[in-house]
């Protein structure tokens, strides 16, 4: 009898578990630049970047045409996707076929794509033709390079640096084409890459590979060995380094099996802005993001 319940309690457990990985949370992050040599941000329109990072299609509950239906009203000037879209070689079409949907929301300054530890274990053949089917589409891929594209008179660079945790970033060789002048937003996979960026200036660092700790229960201590932040409980939201911002999305799918304990898929806009918000709109933001930190979407 004991055991009988001891098995129902389990698979209600992990039924629940499951669920959450459909229950996903989306984040508004309003980030106040500063000005600096580089830029004056009082002339420096809004920037608006819809995130999402870690997809991993062979556990990912989420489907493209929601996150579209969700997020077409919205101003998004660029999709930051930071890593780890799957890990088989089966799923190269499909993890394209989802990049591809999600490019219909049109971000006025395109799609970029950093890739993550996972994406690695496809081997240097189909990862290369990962990247040329994401390029086929109109994405840009970022390997340790820059692009720079025109922000409203504005320039802003846009520094894609390769994962690492497989020892495959290159700080040095991201910034070659980077000028004295202009915004610069960089997009990598593993977080632990700010920890080694003192001496390069960055204006937002947007990253994932944590997932939240996606089995969080009691605490995440599965992430000990993925490094420095994990050790000391920093996983995901915004943080500072060196006085300098990064945000660690939870990720989109799952890792590993598709459950999520204490934690939920995300999705992130994110608000580079040269003022603080207006106290009544901050007020109200705060209290969309409480509301959010419930799951807000059902996506089946």
């Amino acid at each position: 009898m004991i055991w009988t319940i001891l098995l129902i309690l389990a698979a209600v457990f992990l039924f629940r578990a499951y669920r959450n990985t459909f229950d996903v949370q989306i984040n508004h992050v309003p980030l106040k630049l500063k000005s600096s040599e580089r830029v004056n941000v009082d002339d420096v329109q809004p920037l608006h970047i819809l995130h999402l990072s870690d997809l991993h299609m062979e556990n990912l509950s989420v489907k493209p045409d929601d996150i579209v239906k969700e997020m077409k009203e919205q101003p998004i000037d660029l999709i930051a996707i930071t890593g780890d879209l799957l890990d088989r070689v089966k799923n190269i079409p499909h993890a394209v076929r989802y990049v591809e949907r999600l490019m219909q929301i049109n971000p006025k300054l395109g799609t970029y794509v950093v890739f993550g530890n996972h994406d690695y274990l496809l081997g240097a053949n189909k990862l290369a033709l990962l990247k040329s089917e994401l390029e086929r589409i109109g994405c840009q891929v970022l390997c340790n390079q820059t692009v720079t594209v025109d922000h409203h008179g504005q320039k802003l660079h846009i520094i894609g640096i390769d994962d690492y945790g497989t020892r495959h970033s290159d700080v040095e060789k991201s910034y070659r084409t980077v000028s004295d002048d202009g915004l610069r937003l960089i997009l990598t996979h593993d977080p632990n890459l700010v920890l080694t960026m003192k001496k390069y200036d960055y204006d937002y660092l947007l990253c994932g590979h944590f997932h939240g700790g996606q089995i969080h229960w009691p605490k995440p201590y599965h992430l000990v060995k993925m490094g420095k932040l994990a050790r000391m409980n920093i996983i995901k939201g915004l943080h500072f380094q060196d006085g300098r911002p990064f945000y660690i999305s939870e990720g989109l799918g799952q890792t590993g099996v598709n459950i999520r304990l204490r934690s939920r898929p995300e999705i992130t806009l994110h608000t580079l802005q040269p003022q603080e918000l207006p106290q009544h709109q901050a007020s109200q933001l705060q209290q969309l993001m409480a509301a959010e930190a419930a799951p807000t979407l059902a996506l089946e």
